[in-house]
């Protein structure tokens, strides 16, 4: 599983690929501009993911009270 910089690194590059593609062809609804917008969005839900794990696994570590 790649990391999240990496991730975030591929979704910048995907979204000006993206913008350049729409400008280019002149439409959003153009099948390399929407192959390109759902590129972005898996890349975005695989981000959402790993910040959920990370929220997760930093609440199952939260302990207010030290155990006896």
């Amino acid at each position: 599983m790649k990391d999240k910089i990496q991730l975030l690194d591929e979704l910048h590059a995907l979204r000006v690929k993206l913008q350049h593609l729409a400008e280019a062809r002149g439409s959003l609804t153009d099948p390399d501009v929407l192959a390109a917008s759902e590129a972005a969005d898996e890349l975005i839900v695989d981000l959402q993911r790993i910040q959920k794990e990370e929220l997760t696994r930093g609440r199952a570590s939260y302990r207010p009270f030290p155990s006896e």
